[in-house]
């Protein structure tokens, strides 16, 4: 009886315990203990994100609290809810956001733009992430799984909320506006989705290795281009497009977007590139274009996600690829590594 409740006690994570390249493997780590507004998720289903690729690989370039259970993109079972927690009850299906520390009183966080507090900890590098089978989550963070929609789908929300703030609050794209999306990664082909559903028209943008994946965008609607995307950009008027949006990896795609916005259009920058940009912004100037940055995500856009989820107005299988058990992690990090699959499903149980 007594090993029983000490194995309950436990559970394998995957964490990220150092900065060096390849520092992540299995460990056992403790249940969590609750604070009285948290609860305690027992996770159906965790998404690999580009970022846990990142740490993985060590090319980061933010800050991690070391050892740190990786994931952020995660459903699941509400098994215990502290004591002042109110609305909440055990069993609630359920996906939570990803600022897992804030300051309610930072200006930003009254605002209600918490992403954006600077003292902000996240899920998977600054607090303990849900690569596992039990994780504690602030309940302000919890939102309700529409009836019906899969946990392996739910837990993708996330990265849908990236992209509706990158390209409904952001980018603020209007119907019949032409669009290009430069990455066929994850978050560039839920941009691509969801620029479609507003009313767009959408180029995806990748490289040769990226044909598998830039094909998917077809099923958006949208047009998959290898490389250089100057006709399609310049074909209506020849002055460019209304807007790019750059979710790929690496800083130096931002001389495309400039090279293929409109005067007076807009870029806004989602993907994430340490290196630096070794290129003039002169472009910037002359064309009098809006450059704008797209960080996270909010309390409203959540629910407004949630809302296309679930009613299937927002259709997230075909980027999945494939479910593992957390035991096989390394697999799953490969598939999407090496482009196999865009998006890689663990499963703790």
């Amino acid at each position: 009886m007594f090993q029983e409740e000490a194995i309950a006690m436990k559970s394998i994570a995957v964490v990220n315990f150092a900065p060096e390249k390849g520092s992540v493997e299995i460990r056992e780590i403790a249940k969590p203990t609750l604070g009285e507004e948290d609860v305690l998720l027992e996770v159906v289903n965790v998404g690999v994100c580009g970022s846990d690729l990142h740490q993985w690989t060590s090319d980061h370039s933010w800050p991690v609290n070391y050892p740190v259970v990786l994931g952020h993109e995660f459903g699941g079972h509400i098994v215990e809810v502290g004591s002042k927690v109110n609305g909440w009850k055990e069993g609630d299906k359920v996906v939570s956001e990803t600022a897992a520390v804030i300051d309610a009183n930072n200006p930003l966080s009254r605002e209600g733009l918490y992403n954006l507090d600077p003292t902000r900890k996240g899920f998977g590098y600054g607090v303990n992430g849900a690569m596992t089978r039990f994780v504690r989550v602030p309940a302000r963070c919890l939102h309700r799984i529409p009836e019906g929609l899969p946990f392996e789908e739910a837990c993708l929300t996330e990265p849908c909320c990236v992209a509706y703030n990158a390209v409904v609050v952001n980018s603020k794209i209007r119907p019949g506006d032409r669009v290009i999306v430069l990455g066929p990664g994850t978050i560039g082909i839920l941009c691509a989705a969801m620029a479609k559903l507003c009313g767009a028209e959408v180029a995806l943008v990748g490289l040769e290795v990226d044909k598998g994946r830039l094909q998917i965008a077809r099923q958006y609607g949208c047009e998959p281009i290898v490389r250089d995307a100057t006709e399609w950009a310049m074909q209506s008027d020849g002055l460019g497009v209304d807007c790019v949006i750059d979710a790929a990896g690496v800083s130096a795609t931002l001389q495309l977007a400039l090279q293929w916005v409109r005067p007076n259009g807009h870029i806004t920058k989602v993907g994430w590139g340490p290196q630096p940009l070794n290129f003039s912004l002169d472009a910037l100037v002359q064309k009098n274009v809006t450059l704008q940055g797209s960080f996270s995500h909010n309390w409203p856009i959540w629910e407004k996600v949630l809302s296309l989820l679930g009613s299937g107005r927002l259709n997230v299988k075909p980027i999945i690829g494939g479910v593992w058990k957390i035991s096989d992690w390394h697999e799953a990090f490969e598939q999407m590594y090496s482009g196999k699959v865009v998006k890689s499903v663990l499963t703790p149980n």
